[in-house]
């Protein structure tokens, strides 16, 4: 096999690694109902994550009593963030979502952080 054979077998397989490789935006759907609840300083605290369309990201998050809308969001293959702003402040979330289910890391208004696994509802 020739150099120049070789390189364009290697171009074909790195090619075709890139076009069936990782899952991209438009392959996971997070679009949906999620809910789960944290534990934070004044207890437990559910969350219903109202996910309505994926480009762009948009839809509403109630936590405990208070709700607002999904800002500042991104789907990255599977990695998602999104920041809601409520009455007590702005809460950021960012995680991993995985067929039905989305682990989230969320950053209080004051900077704390708290574990968040939420299920889509069917």
């Amino acid at each position: 096999m020739t150099a120049m054979t070789r390189l364009w077998v290697v171009a074909v397989i790195v090619g075709a690694g890139l076009l069936g490789g990782t899952p991209r935006a438009a392959d996971v759907s997070a679009m949906g109902v999620w809910k789960g609840s944290m534990e934070t300083q004044m207890g437990t605290v559910e969350n219903t994550i109202t996910i309505q369309s994926a480009a762009p990201l948009a839809g509403t998050v109630n936590v405990g009593d208070y709700q607002g809308k999904i800002e500042k969001a991104s789907l990255d293959g599977d990695k998602i963030a999104f920041a809601v702003t409520i009455d007590p402040g702005t809460l950021s979330y960012q995680g991993v979502v995985s067929g039905d289910e989305m682990k989230l890391t969320v950053t209080g208004t004051t900077g704390n952080t708290m574990a968040l696994v939420a299920k889509r509802q069917k």
